[in-house]
């Protein structure tokens, strides 16, 4: 196969199996994979004549045999199936071992560690590129800074000093495999200072956290404050712990290039005369939902409310939502640039699908333009330029201004 999507049947699965039936060149080899060949089958049957014939492989995250067919039955795998600390590792470690490539959406810096540290050099040896954070995690945020340092680079601008990513705008909804993957990255850092001291440490999936430049450690925005320069206030943007950890192992990865003192973080940009109040709301609002996640005795309390697993948001909402964002990067010759993304539908659902989607395609079908490069990476550091032009093809908006 050219692509396996395992979790084919789950909220998600079934939105990346819906994009990959309307976007894959025909011809393209797709298969769907999960635990159940009943409903693997359902779902070709709804999407329609296009997926009718599509295989099913029945594989299954605790049997590390099917896992292992899995991966050497195709050129790429999707993964859709988390939490995947609780359950990606296997699959992560089959593809480094057949020299498949791999796509998921996770959002779980101990996940992603665990990954680099079982099977970065496995992939490097077998040329398998894994791709973790393919979606609104952390696809928008890599590749923006991947833009601001090309054009640095084209322009003799020099290297990046400083790096801002604010979301402008957003709308959507939350699943609750979303929920899930955060409960358990809460229970296990509460449980392991390890994982205490990585989810801390701003350069935690760099290859060498140790070697990373002081810059007072790179310490993420916390909680509100009014910019001097521009008079707005901005609050935590609640994905930054992961996606400042992405964009800082992308830079690592390609020795530095981005600029070997760059600053990088992520914010919610408020303007107007309720902007401090606002601001105050977000950072409040995050503060307390992940409080309150943590305390075990109150937690039953807390999922009354949230999304259960295997639910998200409806159609509805995912087709009327949007996000924005914006990127303000300077460089140490103090030139600037600005790079804005945006895209309508759900940008946790929706615009993921076409996210990972197109990321899939671009393994799998853009070998000869893909950066040569093997082992635990990133988008922006195994696919690059070719998502750029795939995501714009399929109407999001990617622009670079100087």
């Amino acid at each position: 196969m050219d692509i396996v999507l395992f979790g084919a049947s789950g909220f998600v699965g079934r939105l990346v199996a819906g994009h990959l039936a309307r976007s894959a060149p025909a011809g393209t080899r797709i298969a769907l994979a999960g635990r159940s060949r009943e409903r693997l089958e359902a779902v070709a049957r709804d999407l329609g004549p296009v997926t009718a014939d599509w295989p099913v492989v029945v594989a299954d995250a605790s049997d590390p045999a099917s896992l292992q067919s899995l991966a050497e039955s195709a050129q790429v795998v999707v993964s859709t199936v988390g939490p995947y600390l609780r359950h990606g590792l296997p699959l992560v470690e089959a593809c480094a071992r057949a020299g498949t490539h791999y796509a998921d959406l996770t959002g779980e810096v101990l996940f992603v560690r665990r990954s680099i540290d079982t099977a970065h050099a496995l992939a490097e040896a077998s040329g398998a590129r894994i791709v973790h954070s393919c979606g609104f995690d952390s696809v928008p945020s890599d590749l923006a800074v991947l833009l601001a340092h090309e054009w640095a680079t084209q322009t003799g601008a020099g290297p990046l000093a400083s790096a801002t990513l604010e979301l402008l705008s957003a709308r959507g909804g939350f699943s609750g495999g979303t929920v899930d993957s955060l409960r358990l990255q809460l229970d296990t850092a509460r449980d392991d200072p390890q994982a205490q001291r990585l989810l801390a440490d701003p350069y935690s999936l760099s290859p060498d956290p140790s070697a990373e430049p002081d810059l007072g450690r790179q310490s993420d925005v916390f909680r509100p404050h009014r910019r001097s320069a521009t008079g707005d206030w901005v609050a935590p943007f609640v994905m930054a712990s992961h996606n400042t950890r992405i964009v800082r192992r992308s830079n690592a990865v390609l020795g530095h290039a981005y600029g070997p003192r760059l600053r990088y973080a992520e914010v919610v940009a408020f303007r107007g005369r309720t902007a401090g109040l606002q601001a105050a709301a977000v950072t409040g609002g995050l503060a307390a939902l992940t409080g309150l996640l943590s305390v075990r005795p109150v937690r039953p309390l807390v999922d009354r409310v949230l999304p259960s697993p295997g639910s998200g948001p409806s159609e509805r909402t995912r087709s009327t939502g949007h996000f924005r964002l914006r990127l303000d990067a300077r460089t140490e010759s103090g030139r600037r640039c600005e790079v804005l993304l945006a895209a309508q539908g759900d940008p946790g659902y929706a615009a993921t699908a076409v996210m990972i989607g197109e990321s899939a395609l671009a393994l799998a079908l853009d070998g000869d333009r893909l950066p040569d490069r093997a082992g635990v990476l990133t988008p922006a550091t195994a696919i690059g330029s070719p998502l750029v032009d795939r995501l714009r093809a399929n109407g999001f908006v990617v622009d670079l201004t100087a």
